[in-house]
Order: structure tokens, then sequence, then C-alpha cells
């Protein structure tokens, strides 16, 4: 399990990759952002991205999911205290794989919370032509290694 203590300012943690299909983006576009490009193949074609194309908080969610799955569920992560930055750089489209990975910013320990520490990171996603479709800038935090380990 990884304590704050286990996160080194530059250290990258690859997340894997994931395949997004059709079948999800139609889903998720009805049920959380129904714009006509994420719905309809036609209104996709028309639109300025020429297909139906992933809502960009999909892009974001299946890279939380990468992230926590390569990352947060073997740790001791306590939440995020938020996004300081998140950027659509391009559309994803169905079918397209998409490869995340993590890079250590900052680790600060808590002068008020003397259990935790605060990790900022930074998320690159890149499709499997390696083009980065999406970045985020955000903090998590993580207890801190009790005395006695």
């Amino acid at each position: 399990m990884r304590y704050f203590e286990d996160f080194q300012v530059g250290q990258v943690h690859e997340l894997g990759s994931y395949v997004v299909t059709r079948e999800e983006i139609l889903a998720f576009a009805q049920q959380y952002d129904p714009q006509p490009f994420h719905l309809d193949e036609e209104a996709g074609r028309r639109s300025i991205y020429g297909s139906i194309i992933a809502s960009g908080w999909q892009t974001a969610a299946i890279c939380h999911r990468l992230l926590v799955r390569a990352v947060l569920e073997d740790s001791f992560s306590m939440g995020s205290p938020g996004v300081d930055e998140l950027r659509w750089l391009r559309p994803v489209r169905p079918g397209d794989t998409l490869s995340a990975r993590v890079e250590v910013l900052e680790a600060m320990p808590s002068r008020s919370k003397p259990d935790r520490g605060t990790v900022r990171t930074r998320m690159e996603v890149r499709n499997q032509q390696g083009e980065v479709v999406m970045t985020e800038s955000a903090a998590v935090l993580f207890r801190r290694r009790p005395a006695q380990e």
C-alpha cells in the first residue's frame, strides 16, 4: 500500500489503456451529456467533429478509472480537494484506445493535519496515434505513514 511518503516529485505512473466503444459513448451521452454530436451519427457527421464523439466528461471518467486501478486502489488515498485544470484537446471517437500517465508535480505534508499530505499531479491522456486528447492537473490527499511503520 502506498502512503504519502511513497510519492516523489518527478515520479511517473503509467495508468494503462482503455478502448472506448460506440455503445459506451451513446449510453453515457444519453444519461449525462445529451448533446447531438454525442448521441446521433448524422448530427455528429454534420458537426465540426465529423462523427459522434465521446463527452469530455466521459473521457475524464475513463481516465479516473485508470488512475484508481493503477494507483489509488493500492494506496491510502483520502480523496481529492479538486481539479485545478482540465483540458479536452482532441475529440475521442468510437474505437479509440486511450492511454494515460500521471506525473507527480509536488508532494506537500499538511501543516495543520499531520496525518496527511497533498500530492499535486498532472495527467496526460493520448489516443492510439499518440495525440494528446486530455490533460488534467489535480491534487490528491494521502495518509502519511504511521511512525511505527
